[in-house]
């Protein structure tokens, strides 16, 4: 570069692997900045290489552990790795402790790896909303393998099955999950099972479990498997990822991972779309004021809220 030359810009910098110019473009893309929105123009047609793997389950079954070994694990096969780890918000501050960068500090001294961890800020399908283009921006750095840790939230936590092309459900013995093995939900967005604490008394029994659940599924295709693991010894974790591994190759040679692009970017527009509407219609329907005014009448029950609603939109 030259004196005249102009400077490249942080796009150009991120293409070329600065992981300085990836951590600032991700700030700026989780915050749905100007900035973030004229950065993901640029970088997505760059997108679309990376392998996608989200991990979720109960809060408590060992989320956390199976996504930093499953990292250490694809580092040895020679893969590059991203992690975003989305951690539960307060309902009253919006602020999260973002524990997982803690126990994920590890990793942190490994080039091969970056961990950006995320607050939920109250999504309740387990990821936060800016998590999509997080995750896009760090398949435009080039990340072979990005890993996507689940806030947590339960059973209606599904969303991350449209958001990744491998989702691993982990599951351990003891905590209730006989109970959601009959339950549909969570269970059925499963393209791997991972029974965490596998040296724990009951494993055995949570295998059994799904494997009854799974011989009542009418789908045709991929069977998911189920890998027991005891991820603090790392025991299981190289099943695991060969389970994860196949799961993306079946895709790729059965054609399915084009319907699973089709449907990410389907939902991906409509929850923007939903989002910018809803923007849209506090600033230009009267805005806060006039929401507050409706939330009034509701709650003194003066309006109904499905009233309160078309008053609101008619303007």
């Amino acid at each position: 570069m030259t004196a005249d030359s102009p400077s490249p810009t942080l796009e150009e910098r991120l293409l070329e692997g600065d992981r300085r110019a990836l951590a600032r473009l991700l700030t700026e893309v989780e915050a749905g900045s100007a900035r973030g929105l004229a950065a993901m123009k640029v970088l997505y047609p760059h997108t679309g290489r990376a392998q996608t793997i989200g991990v979720t389950g109960s809060p408590g079954a060992g989320k956390s552990t199976v996504t930093n070994e499953m990292a250490k694990a694809y580092r040895a096969r020679g893969k590059t790795v991203g992690i975003v780890a989305i951690d539960p918000s307060s309902p009253f501050t919006q602020g999260a402790i973002l524990g997982d960068r803690v126990r994920m500090q590890e990793l942190t001294a490994d080039s091969g790896i970056f961990l950006r961890s995320l607050a939920s800020r109250g999504s309740l399908g387990g990821l936060s909303e800016g998590s999509m283009d997080v995750i896009l921006v760090m398949d435009a750095f080039g990340k072979d393998v990005i890993l996507i840790e689940t806030v947590g939230a339960g059973q209606d936590e599904v969303e991350i099955a449209g958001t990744a092309l491998t989702t691993v459900l982990v599951n351990t013995p003891g905590m209730g999950d006989d109970i959601q093995a009959m339950k549909a939900g969570i269970m059925e967005i499963a393209d791997v099972f991972a029974v965490n604490k596998a040296d724990l008394p009951g494993a055995d029994i949570v295998v059994a479990q799904i494997s009854a659940l799974l011989s009542l599924s009418t789908a045709d295709g991929w069977d998911p498997p189920i890998v027991k693991v005891t991820a603090t010894e790392a025991e299981g974790i190289e099943e695991l990822v060969d389970a994860c591994d196949q799961h993306h190759a079946y895709l790729v040679e059965s054609g399915a991972i084009a319907e699973s692009e089709a449907n990410r970017a389907r939902r991906q527009i409509v929850a923007l779309a939903r989002r910018r509407l809803l923007a849209q219609l506090i600033d230009h329907s009267g805005g806060q004021d006039r929401l507050d005014e409706l939330v009034t009448a509701v709650a003194e029950r003066k309006l109904d809220p499905h009233s309160a609603v078309d008053q609101w939109i008619g303007g």
